[in-house]
């Protein structure tokens, strides 16, 4: 099993300690690239995906680095809706 296939198995559990660096490195492997709205963004970070035309905005968790729950429920929404993860029955 791969590394992206287990941070995918880990992130479908939805953990409570699921970091904004493992979010970064689950949606690289979709083909995601970070990109920040501007100087005044703040914590805004939008990840687009060029081949897909699809973009996911969140906000990095602050000041922990700990990602939030909605925030995964939103991502994983958008990745199972894309069909990049499997919806479970």
């Amino acid at each position: 099993m791969s590394t992206q296939e287990k941070l995918i198995e880990r992130f479908l559990r939805q953990p409570k300690d699921f970091t904004y660096r493992e979010l970064t490195r689950l949606l690289n492997g979709f083909g995601y690239i970070a990109e920040n709205k501007g100087k005044t963004s703040g914590s805004r970070v939008i990840f687009y995906n060029r081949e897909k035309r699809h973009s996911i905005m969140l906000h990095k968790p602050h000041p922990g680095n700990i990602m939030k729950a909605y925030a995964m429920k939103n991502v994983l929404q958008e990745l199972e809706t894309l069909g990049f993860i499997k919806k479970e029955n």
